[in-house]
């Protein structure tokens, strides 16, 4: 028996990728289910000061891990640039806001603070294969002192 592979657009790769993005704010997919549910169970996610993690197993535990302090987060959904490659891989660049256990944020709120991100996935087969977050984890601003440029 032979596999094949399932021929996606950008713009069905973006779907995906969108409903990651919801699943992440709402805590369900859109049909009830798990943001894992989205992702290949080889996948790989990325996130700073965490590294890498691969298969559900320690995708689940990044995911636990990143997301105790956060209390709420909202993905400004209809604001993010998207860079299609003409391959699997498409870049979604974005701003946030929410409530971490150490305060509040908001993108551009002051300029220099979280909010701002940017992720790269690779999607086939209606699956996350690999997505690496790109931001500052310092959500509420509090690691000031060490940024010169910073007035305090």
């Amino acid at each position: 028996m032979s596999h094949t592979k399932q021929t996606m657009t950008d713009e069905q790769r973006k779907s995906v990728a969108l409903e990651y993005l919801r699943a992440l704010d709402h805590g369900v997919t859109s049909d009830g289910g798990s943001v894992m549910d989205l992702l290949d169970e080889h996948a790989q996610v990325y996130f700073p000061k965490w590294g890498i993690a691969r298969g559900h197993e320690e995708i689940s535990k990044l995911f636990a891990d990143i997301g105790a302090p956060i209390r709420q987060i909202t993905h400004h959904l209809d604001d993010i640039t998207w860079v299609f490659s003409g391959s699997d891989v498409l870049v979604a660049e974005g701003t946030s806001h929410g409530e971490h256990e150490d305060g509040p944020w908001h993108a551009d709120l002051p300029a220099w603070g979280g909010g701002r991100w940017c992720d790269v996935f690779e999607i086939r087969d209606w699956k996350i294969q690999r997505v690496f977050i790109y931001l500052d984890p310092d959500y509420a601003g509090k690691d000031t002192a060490r940024y010169r440029w910073i007035e305090q």
